[in-house]
C-alpha cells in the first residue's frame, strides 16, 4: 500500500509511515475514526465515552512507533480527564487525574486515546451494551468486548484490553480480530482496575496478527521472529464440549501447519490442563475478594455472578489458594520443559463461533489454564464457520518466547484466511 492511500484501514505500520511521512495527518486518521464511532456506534454499542482531549494530541503527534495510530481503551485503565467507570454504576463519574501507566505509555510511543471503550461489570461476566459487528445480534464476549468491537467495526485500528479469565481471547475470537494477551508482567499495570493480580494481564487488540506483532514490538521491543520448530496441537475437548464448525477449525490448522512444519503433534496434557482451569478459578475466587473487598458491601448493586465470584471466595481458604499456587508452579516447570528449544501450543480459542443473544459472554474455559500460567498468547482469526460467524484459534507460548508465537500466528493467519467450515455451530 502507497503512502498516499493510507487510511485507518491501512496496516499500522502503513499508517504510521503515512504519518510520519505527511500524506497524512494525524488529526485525520482521528477525524476519520471519530466519523466512524457517530455513524456506527448506535448499533454497535462499543463505546462509553470520547477522550475531548484527543483532538489536540493528534494535531501535534509525538513521534514513535504509534505515531498518529488512534486508540480504543477498555474503561477500567485510568485515562486523564475521563471517568473510569469498570461497566458499573457504583463507581465515581468523577474525571480520573492521571493516566495509567500503559496510556503514557502508548502516549509517548505516539498514539492518540480516542476513548474508553465498554467492558463487562468490573471486567467480571455482566455483559453491557455492546454487539458483535462481525456476528449481529451474538455476544462480542467479555470483558474486552468494547474493544474488540470496536477494531471489528473498524473504529479503530487498535485496541487496549485486559485477561484475567478469558476476557481477551474470547472478545477477539467472536469478533473475528487478532488479540494477544501479554505475558503476565510485561507491563506496568499502575492505574488497571484489576480483580485478581496474579492473573490480570494486559492485552492488545488489531485486525490483523501482523498489526498485534507491530504494537507489541511497539510497546516491548519484541516483534515476531523465526517460526518455532514444534507445534502442539491442542483440542480442548478435556475442558468442555468443542462445537462442531471449530473442531474443523482446529483439524484445518493442524493439517495445513503439518504440510508447512515437521515437528506437529499432539499435547496430550489432559490432566494438567483440567487441574489448572480448576486452580485458576479457586486462585481468581480468593484474590478477587482480598482485592477489591469494598466491592461486597455494596452486593445489593452487583450483578448475581459477581457476589458470587467474591462470596464464593471468602470460602477459600489459604491452604487451598497456596495449593493451587503450587500446582501451578509444578505445572510451569514441566511446560518448560515440554517446549523447550522452541516449541508453542495451537488450539481452539473459545468453544465455538459466537452464541446468540447478548445476555451472557459465552466460556472463558478454554483460557483459564494458560491464564493462570501468565503465559502470553495470540488469538488468530480468518476462519469462519458456515454461517459466517467468526472461529479463532490461540497460538501459546512461554514468556519469552513472544517473537515465535507471533511468527507461528501470522503465519497461521495467512494459512487459514478464508477458511470456511461445513458446520455452522
Amino acid at each position: 500500500m502507497t503512502h498516499d492511500m493510507a487510511s485507518l484501514d491501512s496496516a499500522l505500520v502503513d499508517m504510521v509511515h503515512a504519518v510520519e511521512d505527511g500524506s497524512v495527518s494525524a488529526s485525520a486518521l482521528l477525524a476519520q475514526a471519530t466519523t466512524r464511532i457517530h455513524q456506527l456506534d448506535p448499533q454497535v454499542h462499543a463505546w462509553v465515552a470520547l477522550d475531548p482531549a484527543a483532538e489536540d494530541s493528534a494535531a501535534e503527534p509525538r513521534p514513535g512507533p504509534l505515531r498518529g495510530v488512534p486508540v480504543g481503551v477498555k474503561d477500567i485503565i485510568d485515562l486523564m480527564g475521563l471517568p473510569t467507570r469498570c461497566g458499573s454504576t457504583i463507581t465515581s463519574p468523577d474525571p480520573v487525574t492521571a493516566n495509567a501507566a500503559c496510556i503514557d505509555l502508548v502516549r509517548s510511543l505516539g498514539a492518540i486515546p480516542v476513548g474508553k471503550t465498554v467492558t463487562t461489570e468490573f471486567a467480571y461476566f455482566k455483559p453491557g451494551p455492546t454487539n458483535n459487528p462481525a456476528a449481529p445480534g451474538h455476544t462480542p464476549g467479555g470483558s474486552s468486548s468494547g474493544s474488540a468491537a470496536a477494531v471489528a467495526a473498524g473504529m479503530v485500528p487498535l485496541a487496549l484490553g485486559s485477561q484475567t479469565a478469558g476476557s481477551l481471547t474470547r472478545p477477539a475470537a467472536f469478533c473475528g480480530v487478532a488479540g494477544m494477551v501479554l505475558a503476565r508482567g510485561a507491563i506496568d499495570l499502575t492505574g488497571v482496575t484489576g480483580l485478581s493480580p496474579s492473573l490480570d494481564s494486559l492485552g492488545l487488540l488489531a485486525r490483523t496478527v501482523a498489526d498485534v506483532a507491530y504494537a507489541h514490538q511497539a510497546l516491548t521491543g519484541v516483534g515476531s521472529q523465526s517460526l518455532p520448530r514444534r507445534v502442539l496441537m491442542w483440542r480442548g475437548s478435556e475442558l468442555d464440549l468443542i462445537s462442531p464448525a471449530m473442531r474443523e477449525a482446529v483439524a484445518s490448522a493442524e493439517w495445513r501447519l503439518t504440510s508447512e512444519l515437521a515437528g506437529v503433534s499432539p499435547l496430550g496434557w489432559d490432566d494438567h490442563v483440567q487441574t489448572l482451569a480448576a486452580d485458576h478459578a479457586t486462585v481468581m475466587g480468593y484474590e478477587a475478594c482480598r482485592e477489591r473487598p469494598e466491592l461486597l458491601k455494596r452486593a445489593d448493586e452487583l450483578s448475581a455472578p459477581l457476589v458470587e465470584l467474591l462470596r464464593g471466595g471468602q470460602r477459600i481458604s489459604d491452604d487451598d489458594y497456596q495449593a493451587a499456587l503450587i500446582r501451578r508452579d509444578r505445572s510451569m516447570s514441566e511446560l518448560r520443559a515440554l517446549l523447550a528449544g522452541g516449541g508453542v501450543i495451537v488450539g481452539p480459542a473459545a468453544l465455538g463461533p459466537a452464541p446468540a443473544g447478548l445476555s451472557a459472554t459465552g466460556s472463558p474455559i478454554l483460557s483459564r489454564p494458560w491464564q493462570l500460567l501468565g503465559l502470553p498468547v495470540v488469538t488468530v482469526p480468518g476462519v469462519r464457520s458456515g454461517d459466517g460467524r467468526p472461529l479463532g484459534l490461540q497460538v501459546v507460548g512461554l514468556p519469552g518466547a513472544e517473537g515465535q508465537v507471533l511468527a507461528l500466528a501470522e503465519r497461521l493467519e495467512q494459512l487459514l484466511a478464508g477458511t470456511r467450515t461445513t458446520s455452522n455451530d
